[in-house]
């Protein structure tokens, strides 16, 4: 049984070993392609850069590159914020959903031993009917005229 189990375990470890190395090697050529990528956009506007200097000037050209880069900025970081801003709401969402499913679970987990306790069903069942007593009340209690919901994500 012992050489079975050494057996399988050299023979994982060399394939992690071999995975490990074409992920290295995928990695430093992606990032020699990426290189080569770069400096051909960056002939690219070279390109575009004369042409446009050849028609309008360079000192038009210039501007216009230099602005038009500077909106391509702004779009990114407006972009970003936007993107950003959605999705920490929506990672907060979930995190309440899943400490909710947790809680749920741990007490379902508690129950059996809770009610085979001294106090029996009713230190089970006071605080379950107090939380649904507070859910039912905090569902029907309207907001402040001037106060936002403060469960309300936006």
């Amino acid at each position: 049984m012992g050489t079975l189990v050494s057996l399988i375990s050299a023979f994982i470890s060399g394939e992690a070993a071999a995975a490990l190395r074409r992920a290295r090697i995928t990695t430093i050529l992606y990032g020699v392609a990426g290189v080569f990528a770069l400096c051909g956009v960056g002939f690219l506007i070279g390109a575009a850069y004369v042409w446009l200097a050849s028609r309008f000037g360079p000192l038009a050209t210039c501007l216009g590159f230099g602005i038009g880069f500077l909106v391509i900025a702004g779009l990114i970081l407006v972009i970003h914020k936007l993107t950003t801003g959605r999705q920490s709401r929506r990672r907060a969402r979930q995190r309440k959903a899943d400490l909710t499913g947790l809680g749920i679970t741990a007490a379902l987990a508690l129950l059996p031993a809770l009610s085979k306790s001294k106090g029996g069903l009713g230190v089970v069942l006071a605080p379950a009917l107090a939380l649904v007593a507070y859910a039912i009340y905090r569902e029907n209690v309207k907001p402040a005229p001037g106060k936002p919901d403060r469960d309300d994500p936006r």
